[in-house]
């Protein structure tokens, strides 16, 4: 249920990772006038640091291990997805988690995407959005020798399906424009560096009615001039390098598939800098933003 009209959303953070930037990104998104003013805010997350959470999940002293950080972190994304799902917020914008930590913390969880896949029991697709271009992975975080074994007709059937219901439901694209990234080297040049693009990606993508596969030095570029709403990427650093080279700090990272909007920042928890005041919060701004239009739609 969408707010309703003349009400402001309700937004749940997370603070990440104690450790890293995620409350300093918080805090300063949150003293910007404008960024208030576009809903109400509950922060979850362990008290001890700024900003004062309104949902807390214990307390962190300064100086405590990884694994105690990777705990209260996994702890508030458990708090927040709970407390969306019984009615008390609208979106969920998440500061960035340390997946190391998170894992010595008791969560085998590669990474958010995961497992808030898990503790919404549905598929979801990492997208990263900005205004210049939109990519979707069909795998997240795995090894890179795992890849060619990770990208099925299933995978990439279920990454075009949850992309083009979030374009629609979320973004308010009636028919998104979707082209599928290519795999090998030159979409493997007829079969020269590899069969799997000839024989599996272009099959799904003629299926689903989506284009290519492209080669990737070229699709990402088709899609910033406009020629398409997203590019299907088939595994994590070929899409993830596109964005960010396009788009660094002002893209969001967007999970599709959930019942309800989850953004967060295109970064991680920039320890070496953590406690400097020294954190950029543009991208945590854009993440609250896009969140909030989410909501609006929901």
């Amino acid at each position: 249920m969408s707010p309703s009209p003349g009400v402001q959303p309700r937004v749940a953070i997370t603070l990440g990772d104690p450790r890293g930037i995620g409350p300093e990104i918080v805090t300063k998104a949150l003293a910007d006038p404008d960024i208030a003013s576009l809903a109400s805010y509950i922060v979850v997350g362990p008290t001890g640091i700024e900003p004062t959470v309104g949902v807390s999940v214990g307390a962190w002293t300064p100086g405590s291990s990884a694994a105690e950080a990777g705990k209260l972190a996994g702890l508030a994304i458990e708090r927040a997805v709970a407390l969306i799902l019984a009615g008390g917020a609208d979106a969920l914008v998440t500061a960035p988690i340390d997946k190391a930590a998170l894992l010595a913390g008791g969560y085998t969880y590669p990474g958010h995407t995961e497992m808030l896949a898990a503790l919404c029991g549905v598929p979801t697709a990492m997208m990263l959005a900005s205004d210049r271009l939109r990519v979707v992975l069909a795998t997240t975080h795995i090894p890179l020798r795992d890849v060619p074994d990770r990208v099925t007709a299933e995978a990439l059937r279920e990454a075009v399906e949850t992309t083009r219901s979030g374009l629609q439901h979320w973004f308010g694209l009636t028919t998104p424009r979707l082209a599928l990234c290519a795999l090998n080297p030159h979409a493997g040049d007829g079969g020269r560096f590899g069969r799997e693009d000839d024989d599996l990606l272009a099959p799904v993508a003629r299926a689903l009615g989506v284009a290519g596969p492209f080669p990737a030095d070229t699709v990402f570029v088709r899609a910033m001039r406009g020629e398409f709403d997203a590019v299907i990427a088939p595994y994590h650093d070929v899409g993830m390098t596109a964005i960010k080279v396009a788009s660094f700090g002002s893209a969001v990272n967007v999970t599709l598939g959930l019942p309800f909007p989850r953004t967060s920042p295109d970064h991680g928890t920039a320890l070496d800098i953590a406690g400097k005041g020294l954190a950029d919060a543009s991208s945590m701004k854009q993440a609250i933003r896009v969140a909030v239009e989410m909501a609006k739609r929901r």
